[in-house]
């Protein structure tokens, strides 16, 4: 069911967001009937997740197969130590629940493959994808395509992130890399990662998301944000689809990878 209006409480607890100019009633309500569907609780979900929620977002289902470990407290905002070894999703979920109780939250405990993607991507109108390999990236990028769902993909190890936005028509996440995606196969787990640069990214990852859902403003569309954290320098790269994508090239305009 459309949300129509705001209930007093709720316009006092966004207040700060309809003051502004380029976010008013329209856009809050817009974002209140949003259905988001995020891949990974981790470094990048979990406060991804956070903002979004804080900021009112209608309906978020949260995915991932991994249970809380101690070295993930360093930066997964919302677990404790008590909280070790218990599912990521249904931690995250429950403090979720306790931030905003007008945001509709489903708890997904599984892996992602081809199989499974197309249910949880039913009535979704964007995706947030903050998982930690190419191959899952690949998945998830695919599935998107097909089902022809807006992708917005994130990834931060050590002191750089980077961030890009695809809607399936205008080229996709292999369109911007390549078949190469198998070559990089670094993890946190192995690399390390600083806990400000999951915070940062998550951050911007979340801000671009608020932008489309409630403004359907796209500044990432056909571009990578590259982030460093030892420069503090941030630079944004313009990609196009690949007619020859093995992924999305049945779809919209081709035209040649720049």
């Amino acid at each position: 069911m459309t949300k129509t209006q705001l209930s007093d409480p709720e316009l006092l607890r966004y207040s700060r967001q309809i003051l502004l100019p380029e976010w008013d009633m329209d856009a809050q309500l817009k974002l209140a009937n949003s259905r988001v569907l995020m891949i990974g609780a981790g470094g990048l979900g979990n406060p991804a997740a956070q903002i979004l929620v804080r900021a009112g977002l209608g309906f978020l289902r949260l995915v991932d197969f991994d249970s809380i470990e101690e070295s993930n407290l360093q930066r997964q905002f919302l677990f404790q130590s008590s909280d070790v070894g218990l599912p990521k999703v249904e931690v995250a979920v429950r403090e979720l629940q306790k931030i905003n109780p007008w945001t509709t939250l489903e708890a997904v405990d599984l892996k992602v493959n081809l199989a499974n993607l197309p249910a949880l991507l039913a009535d979704i109108d964007l995706v947030l994808d903050g998982s930690d390999n190419f191959a899952t990236r690949d998945l998830i990028n695919q599935a998107c395509v097909q089902a022809k769902v807006p992708l917005l993909s994130a990834a931060a190890i050590g002191l750089e992130g980077q961030i890009a936005f695809f809607q399936p028509a205008q080229g996709c996440y292999r369109c911007l890399f390549g078949n190469g995606l198998d070559d990089d196969t670094r993890q946190c787990a192995e690399s390390g990662v600083l806990a400000s640069t999951t915070a940062v990214i998550a951050s911007l990852q979340a801000h671009h998301a608020l932008l489309f859902l409630g403004l359907n403003q796209t500044p990432l569309a056909n571009r990578l944000l590259l982030w460093n954290g030892i420069t503090m320098q941030q630079r944004v790269l313009k990609f196009a689809k690949d007619s020859n994508c093995a992924i999305c090239s049945h779809l919209g305009d081709k035209v040649s990878l720049k």
